[in-house]
């Protein structure tokens, strides 16, 4: 069994989303190689 520390449940708890190997195209232009993204809880972002 694995003992898993409060900083590691506090840090799972407060991920509201993970993207990994994210790949996005506009016709022929590949805008977004390879992304790897992690938002928190009340975080906001923006991809322009």
């Amino acid at each position: 069994m694995e003992n898993i520390s409060e900083q590691q449940i506090d840090q799972k708890s407060s991920v509201a989303i993970t993207l990994e190997g994210v790949h996005k195209w506009y016709g022929a232009f590949h805008v977004l190689k390879n992304i790897n993204l992690t938002v928190q809880r009340s975080e906001r972002i923006i991809i322009c």
